[in-house]
C-alpha cells in the first residue's frame, strides 16, 4: 500500500473529525453566538474542504481527486436523477406512511412548501459544496488508490461523515430542530445519523464515481436539504410518535433503506459500465495487434 496516501488519509481524517469540535471550542471563548449560525458552524463546515486542499497541495496529489470538473457530457441524465432521488423517495414513504396510518397530511400544503424550497436552493448549493464533496469526493478518491473493496469505502466515508457530524447534533443545533425531526436524546440522534450517513453515503459516492464529478452529489444533497428538512421541521407533515424511526423521510428504516438500494443501483450500473468499456479496449488492442 501507498504509504503517502495512508498518511494522507489519516490525517484529513482526524481534522474532518476534529473540526466541529475546534469549532464547538471558538464558539465557547465567542460568547453569545446565534444558534444555528456561528463562527464555530462556520469553522466545522469549511475546515475538511481546506484540509483536502491543503493536503492536495502540500502531497502533490492530484486535482482531478476533487472532482471539481462537472463533467455534463454523458452525465446530464445523472444530474437529472440527483435532483429527482429525494423527492421519489419521499414520496414513496409519504405513501406507505399514510397507507399505514403512522403518517397525516392533514397540515401538508404544497404551495407553500414549493416556495420555501425554492427560496432556500441557492443557499444549499452553497453550503453543500463543503459538506460532503471533501468526503465522498476527495475521501473516496483516496480510499480506491488504496484498492480496497466498496463495501469498505461505503463504510469508511459515511462513519467519518456521521462522526463529522457528531458536534452538530450534539452542540450546535437547537434543541426544538432535533424534536421536531426525531424526540430523541442528542446522544441518541447522533447515533441514528451516523448510522444514516452510512446508508446514504452509497448514493453519493457512486454518483461521484460513475461521474468523476462531485457536482451530481451537490445537487442531491442540495434537494435534500430544502425539501426533506422543511418538509419535517416546518411542520407540512406529522408522523405518530414512536413510528419516526420507521418512517421519517430523514431518519427512517424504511428510508434508508431504500437510499441504500438507489446507492446499489447506481453501483450496478456503474460496473457494467467499466465491464463494457473493458471489453471494447480489448476488442480494440486486439485489432491493433491482428493489424501489425
Amino acid at each position: 500500500m501507498d504509504k503517502k496516501v495512508i498518511r494522507n488519509i489519516l490525517v484529513f481524517i482526524v481534522i474532518v473529525i476534529g473540526s466541529g469540535w475546534i469549532g464547538v471550542l471558538v464558539d465557547s471563548v465567542l460568547t453569545d453566538q446565534p444558534k444555528g449560525d456561528s463562527p464555530g458552524m462556520g469553522i466545522w463546515l469549511v475546515l475538511p474542504m481546506l484540509a483536502a486542499i491543503a493536503i492536495t497541495i502540500f502531497s502533490n496529489g492530484s486535482w482531478k481527486d476533487f472532482g471539481f470538473k462537472p463533467n455534463f457530457k454523458g452525465n446530464v441524465k445523472w444530474y437529472l436523477i440527483a435532483a429527482l432521488i429525494f423527492p421519489v423517495v419521499t414520496a414513496i414513504v409519504l405513501i406507505i406512511g399514510v397507507t399505514i396510518k403512522w403518517i397525516d397530511l392533514s397540515t401538508f400544503d404544497l404551495g407553500p412548501l414549493v416556495l420555501l424550497f425554492s427560496s432556500t436552493l441557492l443557499i444549499n448549493f452553497i453550503i453543500d459544496i463543503f459538506d460532503g464533496p471533501p468526503l465522498y469526493g476527495y475521501l473516496t478518491s483516496q480510499l480506491t488508490r488504496l484498492n480496497l473493496n466498496d463495501w469498505w469505502i461505503y463504510l469508511t466515508v459515511g462513519s467519518v461523515w456521521g462522526m463529522w457530524h457528531l458536534p452538530y447534533y450534539l452542540v450546535f443545533l437547537p434543541e426544538t430542530d432535533i424534536q421536531a425531526v426525531l424526540p430523541v436524546s442528542r446522544t441518541i440522534i447522533s447515533i441514528v445519523s451516523i448510522i444514516t450517513m452510512v446508508f446514504w453515503a452509497v448514493m453519493f459516492i457512486e454518483l461521484y464515481r460513475v461521474t468523476a464529478s462531485i457536482w451530481p452529489g451537490v445537487v442531491l444533497h442540495m434537494v435534500e436539504d430544502s425539501l426533506i428538512n422543511p418538509l419535517i421541521i416546518s411542520g407540512y407533515i406529522s408522523i405518530v410518535s414512536g413510528k419516526e424511526i420507521f418512517v421519517s423521510p430523514i431518519y427512517g428504516i424504511i428510508t434508508s433503506i431504500l437510499y441504500l438500494f438507489v446507492g446499489l443501483g447506481i453501483r450496478t450500473y456503474r460496473r457494467k459500465a467499466n465491464q463494457i468499456l473493458l471489453v471494447d479496449r480489448e476488442l480494440i488492442n486486439e485489432k491493433l495487434v491482428n493489424r501489425e
